[in-house]
């Protein structure tokens, strides 16, 4: 069985990052500069068909005019539409990916990347070859602040605050267009939707693309970096609390002790069952009680959860705590807490 960075074949799983982004945000800029510019990276873009980003109008009718799915850059990169379905579209490029350093997905309008997700964790056949490098936001600076703003119909979704909210990283374009100032709010207000989100800053669409593809930011492993700052734990700096509107936000739990793992098992168990629909990510570091050094950490998107032993384990004098980060709608970290909390075994060592 190939290991979990390993293909059957021995060779190294490609990436896949996912691209979500608001209107005008700089995709169609992004892609091209991938696609024609950049030299750096060779990178398979699949193309939403329903999608709004336009590859130039040249290469596209070169590509129907040979009859091929892919089109060949020359710098070593490609391109492609999605044909009937996304496993029928990654099944014609397995013999081909490791042409490439990795594969980017374009969802032009849609705001839950959870299905693409299940899907990629579902087939088997596409998680041995294919690894979820990240899931990237591209917003533009000069209007973000509105589309996060702008008023839907009751119970409806605000897609600029979800697409925030399911990232790992947002790409924060055309910063040329506003000020400091306005560059801190905007900043500070991604970071109270998705604090764990790391934010890059880049003009017309510019950007390194090692800060952005073959990042890892996706794997489980990454939990065991969360940022203090979202636990309230004693003794992190620079905690700040700002207020949001849109009752989607980022909300950290944090307990010392050993967890039962029955108790823990159950807790989330009944959580996802009741409000999956809302919890659109959840990641953390778990001690549980009876397993000695061994480290556990989790992350989900909505009920899909991927846990298991992290690859390194407690040291002997390190501190035991379980970290936990929901982001999601309406959440109660009051509640959240608390339940947490009983999940503890009293008096328990190791």
């Amino acid at each position: 069985m190939a290991s979990s960075s390993e293909a059957p074949d021995g060779s190294a799983k490609t990436p896949f990052t996912i691209v979500t982004g608001f209107l005008g945000a700089g995709k169609t800029t992004l892609i091209n500069y991938i696609l024609t510019e950049q030299r750096d990276k060779r990178i398979c873009v699949i193309e939403n068909e329903f999608g709004e980003i336009n590859i130039d109008e040249k290469l596209v009718s070169e590509n129907m005019a040979s009859k091929e799915d892919l089109i060949q850059m020359d710098n070593g990169c490609a391109c492609c539409s999605i044909r009937g379905d996304l496993v029928r579209t990654l099944g014609g490029l397995v013999e081909k990916r490791t042409q490439f350093d990795a594969v980017m997905l374009e969802t032009t309008g849609l705001a839950d990347p959870a299905p693409i997700i299940a899907t990629l964790k579902s087939n088997q056949w596409i998680d041995d070859n294919f690894v979820i490098d990240s899931v990237l936001c591209l917003a533009s600076a000069k209007h973000v602040q509105s589309h996060l703003d702008e008023v839907k119909p009751e119970g409806a979704v605000n897609e600029a605050v979800q697409q925030i909210a399911f990232c790992d990283k947002v790409l924060l374009n055309k910063v040329d267009l506003v000020n400091d100032e306005e560059l801190a709010a905007i900043t500070a207000r991604v970071k109270t939707i998705n604090h764990f989100a790391e934010i890059i800053t880049c003009e017309r669409s510019i950007v390194d693309l090692s800060k952005i593809v073959g990042v890892s930011s996706f794997d489980v492993e990454r939990c065991t970096e969360l940022d203090p700052v979202l636990f309230g734990v004693e003794g992190a700096e620079g905690q700040k609390k700002v207020h949001d509107l849109s009752m989607v936000s980022s909300c950290g739990i944090a307990v010392e002790g050993f967890l039962d793992v029955p108790k823990f098992n159950m807790f989330m168990a009944e959580l996802l069952q009741a409000r999956a629909a809302d919890l659109y990510r959840t990641k953390g570091v778990l001690s549980f009680a009876g397993q000695g050094a061994q480290k556990f950490v989790f992350q989900g998107v909505h009920e899909q959860i991927d846990f298991g032993p992290a690859k390194t384990e407690w040291q002997k004098d390190e501190p035991r705590w379980s970290k936990i980060v929901f982001i999601g709608r309406n959440l109660d970290r009051k509640y959240l807490q608390e339940k947490v909390e009983s999940c503890l075994v009293p008096g328990a060592t190791e």
